[in-house]
């Protein structure tokens, strides 16, 4: 036996790895059983050039725990150790690559992701262990080896009497950590990192019940046979070939990756790339709803099938975290904290890949068949149109597929808007103007005028609309976008014919003096206009800018400083040309003439959906009053 002291200056670096990766604890579980699947695909690869004369097998992974003993052991069936290996990785790269670690992250260690990328893998274990064995017998023919150390410098390295290759760690839980000698604990802990690691992973057995033979007697007992409780799939779908799947086998992935997720997905997105970088996934489009709800089942990142993280950002570009799935590649350098993972060029180009990748799939989804692409398209356009709005790349190529659906549910990309509408909703000035209601009930009045002057209505009802008309206004020349409710149809597609009014301009100012007395001035501003006699006599309007950028300053990253807070401005458009006009002008009472435009004003305001509380409690009663 021999004993030594590791080659190390930090004295106390036990205690530094403990207390910079405490908030991680939970990841030794993973770094161990990654160094157990290193040394066994290491073994495949060397068998397979023909340099280790030993047969490869069916090689597992086994997780045990010794509660009465307070052990946890890691045993693999791979390549093993020398004890001249074990002085050279353990004793002495290992820590070297601690006190680097150290050295250079000791600031950000928390937020450091991986740490195996240091050898400090192995280390991992005394954040839980006050001891720990190595009981190693390489592929080679040598003896084994016996390395122990119980969180100090000072280790001991003797002969071991195992005959079969691989490696054994045995953790001695420490007295604070003993929650890792719970099954449930530690099968949590491989349900989450190790679900879809490359070699099958054992923790220990279940009882399965054989089928009953045809031949079998009424009083035939099921015979029941023990079998090792796999816990992960170690081929799972994104390390597979498009060509070798089919749409159940993606559907079937979907709910492997998240179980308590019931609903289907919409469709999936298979990434698979080789160069400049090594990147496999699928990416999943779920039902979406316009609220942008918090996402609780995130896209997975993985590295070389082991799970890392499902905080995405800056590798997966942030319209598409909205997503779900998986991504893998052994290129993301997950050793610094997260802004500088951004920073990073591999990383950068990873996420514009993505981009690009989702962006054709869309395309070809829309053009293989556009009608189910139509039905789809209310659960995606909240995804599609952030997109537009954060990825100058994915805007550029989502004209061909991005759609804007009318009230009627016919659906139009942006060109075929333009050239479906300019004849009819062209104005004096050359501009097309496109009408959109937000809400379908609400706007109906204003939707059925519209309608009734034969122009196309759509509805555009995603809470970030606001933003993405005001950059397609700017990015198309003669294009504007106006609400229906924004004023009266005549001046929101305004043609050469004019209509006349009845009224003088004598008259009109009197009225509007009238109304200015009784319409609250905070809230209202009274415009006199000569429509249609037929068209309603008061109309409630809310002004497109001012709605917009207070739309733009509620919803985030765009509008005018604190408009978001300002109130509701509308204007009270009134139709000098209807009988009600008149009659509000020459009525001589001035309560009669007050009752008029208080009841006029409540029916428009009840058109709008703006009558409520006290004030539609008060119009109710008057108007019973009225049909006495």
């Amino acid at each position: 036996m021999t004993t030594g002291k590791i080659n190390v200056s930090v004295e106390n670096i036990f205690p530094l790895i403990k207390k910079f990766l405490y908030s991680d604890h939970e990841i030794f579980l993973r770094e161990l059983i990654s160094n157990g699947t290193d040394a066994t695909l290491k073994l495949k690869h060397l068998t397979n050039i023909g340099e280790a004369k030993v047969e490869y097998g069916n090689p597992i992974l086994e997780v045990k725990i010794d509660k009465e003993g307070k052990k946890l052991h890691i045993i693999d069936q791979g390549i093993g150790m020398t004890a001249d290996e074990v002085e050279k990785y353990i004793n002495q790269l290992a820590f070297s690559g601690a006190e680097e670690f150290l050295e250079k992250y000791k600031d950000t260690a928390k937020d450091s992701g991986i740490i195996g990328h240091f050898g400090l893998g192995f280390y991992s274990a005394f954040m839980v262990a006050s001891k720990v064995e190595i009981i190693t017998k390489s592929y080679k023919d040598e003896p084994a080896a016996h390395w122990t150390c119980d969180g100090s410098p000072e280790f001991t390295l003797e002969p071991a009497d195992k005959t079969s290759r691989g490696t054994e760690i045995i953790l001695h839980i420490a007295e604070d950590s003993l929650e890792f000698l719970e099954d449930s604990k530690i099968s949590g802990l491989l349900n989450k990192y190790n679900k879809f690691m490359p070699i099958p992973i054992k923790f220990g057995t279940k009882t399965e019940t054989l089928p009953k033979p045809e031949d079998a007697p009424e009083d035939y007992v099921n015979e029941t046979v023990e079998l090792d409780n796999i816990i992960n799939n170690p081929n799972p779908a994104w390390t597979k070939q498009p060509t070798e799947l089919s749409d159940e086998d993606y559907k079937t992935f979907y709910h492997e990756l998240y179980p308590m997720q019931f609903e289907e997905p919409l469709f999936h997105i298979h990434l698979n790339v080789d160069y400049p970088f090594n990147l496999t996934g699928i990416l999943y489009f779920p039902k979406l709803g316009a609220d942008l709800q918090i996402q609780k089942d995130k896209i997975q990142l993985y590295q070389n099938q082991v799970y890392v993280t499902d905080n995405v950002e800056g590798i997966v570009p942030e319209f598409l975290t909205m997503l779900k799935g998986v991504i893998d590649s052994p290129d993301i350098p997950l050793n610094v904290s997260r802004s500088g993972l951004q920073a990073d060029a591999a990383v950068k180009k990873i996420s514009n890949y993505i981009t690009r990748k989702v962006a054709d799939k869309l395309k070809s989804l829309f053009n293989e068949n556009r009608e189910d692409f139509e039905k789809k398209w209310n659960d995606i356009k909240i995804v599609l149109e952030y997109g537009m709005l954060s990825e100058d790349k994915f805007y550029e190529k989502a004209g061909a597929f991005v759609l804007y659906p009318t009230v009627e549910n016919k659906y139009y990309t942006l060109e075929e808007l333009k050239e479906n509408l300019k004849e009819k909703q062209t104005d004096k000035d050359g501009k097309l103007v496109v009408l959109y209601a937000g809400n379908k009930e609400t706007q109906h009045s204003y939707i059925e005028i519209a309608q009734e002057k034969g122009y196309e209505v759509l509805l555009l009802d995603s809470p970030i609309i606001s933003h993405l008309i005001q950059k397609l206004e700017s990015d198309n020349k003669d294009l504007v976008f106006v609400r229906v409710d924004s004023d009266h149809i005549d001046n929101l597609i305004k043609k050469d014919d004019a209509v006349i009014s009845k009224l003088s301009d004598e008259e009109k100012e009197s009225l509007k003096t009238v109304l200015e007395t009784i319409v609250p001035k905070q809230t209202y501003s009274v415009q006199m206009e000569a429509m249609d006699s037929q068209a309603a006599p008061f109309i409630i309007t809310q002004p497109e800018f001012m709605r917009r950028m207070k739309e733009m300053s509620q919803s985030g990253g765009g509008g005018m400083f604190g408009m978001g807070n300002m109130p509701e401005m509308y204007n009270l458009v009134v139709n000098t040309n209807s009988p009600l006009a008149t009659t509000i002008l020459n009525t001589a009472d001035k309560t009669d003439q007050e009752h008029l435009v208080k009841q006029a004003l409540d029916l428009a305001k009840l058109s709008q959906n703006l009558l409520k509380g006290e004030a539609l409690t008060a119009f109710v009663k008057r108007s019973f009053e009225m049909i006495k």
